[in-house]
């Protein structure tokens, strides 16, 4: 558990950092602006090495991860279906659309879905502490972001051509259908359909 705990800590505390502009300006200042970020890629790769080590070793040790509650079977379906649109979020993050300006922050709101589908069908410890924290991060984040767009605009966005809409819902189709079909089993462990 206290690995999974450190990844979670060491991966939140890294991502505080640019929800606090002062922080954050601070240490660009210090640093140089390269250098910050090649910090903040590193702590983030570490944090998530942690956690996805510290997870996969309390899954296989029995007794050290107890559940919490069992999941009935009708939330897979409902989690299948939740993670459909998280896929696409997350590409719609990276991808110039009308989508990523309608939702304004798709990463975070891909984030909150994941979180939430994976919560429906998890209800050991790690599962609730992994995914619960996604989740509560996700959304200080979000909040976070549009009190700081209350103060004055983050950047304009300006969606880009029709054809990245099909782009972002393509590519998020593909990936949830790659991780439905083979990517979950392979990366993570558990088959979706086991």
């Amino acid at each position: 558990m206290l690995l999974l705990l450190v990844g979670l800590a060491v991966f939140f505390a890294i991502h505080v950092v640019p929800t606090q502009p002062d922080l954050r300006t601070g240490l660009v200042k210090r640093f140089g602006e390269t250098t910050y970020k090649g910090l903040f890629a590193v702590l983030s790769i570490a944090g998530l090495a942690l956690i996805i080590f510290g997870y996969g070793k309390l899954q296989g040790t029995p007794g050290k991860n107890p559940d919490l509650w069992f999941p009935p079977a009708w939330t897979r379906p409902i989690a299948m279906l939740v993670m459909l649109p998280a896929m696409v979020f997350l590409v719609a993050a990276n991808v110039p659309s009308r989508i990523r300006d309608a939702v304004k922050h798709p990463m975070l709101l891909g984030v909150i879905l994941w979180a939430l589908a994976h919560l429906l069908v998890n209800g050991d410890l790690a599962s609730v502490i992994l995914f619960g924290s996604f989740f509560a991060w996700a959304v200080f984040d979000l909040i976070s972001v549009r009190r700081r767009a209350a103060l004055g605009p983050l950047g304009s966005r300006k969606g880009g051509p029709i054809v990245n809409e099909v782009i972002v819902v393509g590519a998020g189709v593909g990936l949830y259908l790659l991780f439905v079909s083979w990517a979950h089993k392979v990366l993570i462990g558990v088959s979706i359909f086991g």
